[in-house]
């Protein structure tokens, strides 16, 4: 008994230690990671099991999109699904591994295209899944191959196979349809694209300080496991710690596209299809300690412009 409780100690600090020293960062190349890697799936608690599969980033690169998936004795729930037929199929064969059970539910907790241009291949594998969204999300896949049938606007629980799960909206961060899924009884919140884990604030279509407040509703619910979107699923301490992290990065954003306004810099927004526009703004920002951050290549300009709209009182009304 004593070499065994020597042996899980060591175990236990080697994994700590690697852990602690695990550079953080999106990328793969820069944790020594390659496409090949992936898919990856890690279990959180009896039947829960996140999926890391690698995407393609912009600038061009390499980042994971994430799924959650919660395996019961009656059907399985999944969280997100990925960004093409190919990689959604290679997903549903991953769960077929892990059990004969059924996907009932897919939850869209991000309506982009990197989460849900796969949809199609749950509905061909399992014609009765039932798919969830906000009702901003149902309203974006409208017209898609397969549309969300149900919608939550604020929180719906899920019985299945003795388990609980809740579909919440904690409230415009990303997207504005953002959902996220928590399993209580293990202390599991996975935050879809309202967690970025070391990626710097993605705006495009995103509510700077609603954002925020999600970040903090999510924050208060003191889960052990906090799962983001896009980023690495590493150990549930550094995960926790790295939501701040985020948060900071969203207000850090929120404070420099403030005085850039206020200098009256021009940076204006991002018009569908045409090239990006010139930012002045952005030459004058100073990013800190987020200027390393995966995604800043592009990023910045978006995330300034999409705070001077909120200044302005231009961004769409909650529904």
């Amino acid at each position: 008994m004593i070499l065994r409780a020597i042996i899980l100690l060591l175990l236990f600090t080697g994994n700590a230690f690697a852990q602690a020293n695990l550079i953080q960062t999106g990328d793969l190349a820069t944790r020594g990671l390659k496409e090949s890697d992936f898919p990856r799936m890690k279990e959180l608690a009896p039947g829960v099991y996140t999926y890391e599969a690698a995407g393609v980033a912009d600038p061009p690169g390499l980042m994971t999109t994430n799924s959650l998936i919660v395996v019961t004795s009656e059907g399985v729930i999944v969280a997100d699904g990925q960004g093409s037929m190919a990689a959604t199929e290679r997903m549903i064969a991953e769960i077929r591994k892990l059990t004969p059970q059924p996907i009932k539910y897919v939850v869209v907790c991000s309506d982009h295209g990197d989460h849900t241009a796969g949809n199609g291949a749950f509905k061909a594998a399992f014609p009765n899944v039932v798919l969830i969204a906000s009702p901003v999300s149902q309203k974006v896949l409208a017209t898609s191959a397969v549309p969300p049938t149900e919608i939550v606007s604020d929180k719906r629980v899920i019985k299945l196979g003795g388990k609980e799960i809740e579909v919440l909206n904690l409230g415009r961060a990303h997207t504005g349809g953002d959902l996220s899924v928590n399993v209580p009884a293990d202390k599991v919140l996975f935050m879809s694209e309202a967690y970025f884990h070391r990626l710097f604030p993605a705006m495009r279509a995103g509510f700077p300080s609603e954002w925020l407040a999600a970040i903090g509703k999510a924050q208060a619910m003191n889960a052990t496991w906090y799962i983001p979107g896009h980023g690495f699923v590493d150990d549930a301490p550094t995960l926790k710690k790295e939501l701040e992290q985020a948060r900071m990065a969203i207000a850090h954003a929120i404070k420099e596209g403030t005085r850039l306004h206020a200098l009256g810099l021009a940076c204006p927004p991002r018009v569908r299809g045409a090239p990006p526009p010139a930012c002045p703004a952005n030459d004058q920002a100073d990013w800190g300690p987020y200027a390393d951050w995966t995604l800043h290549g592009t990023e910045p300009p978006i995330a300034i412009s999409r705070v001077y709209q909120e200044l302005e009182g231009k961004l769409p009304k909650p529904e």
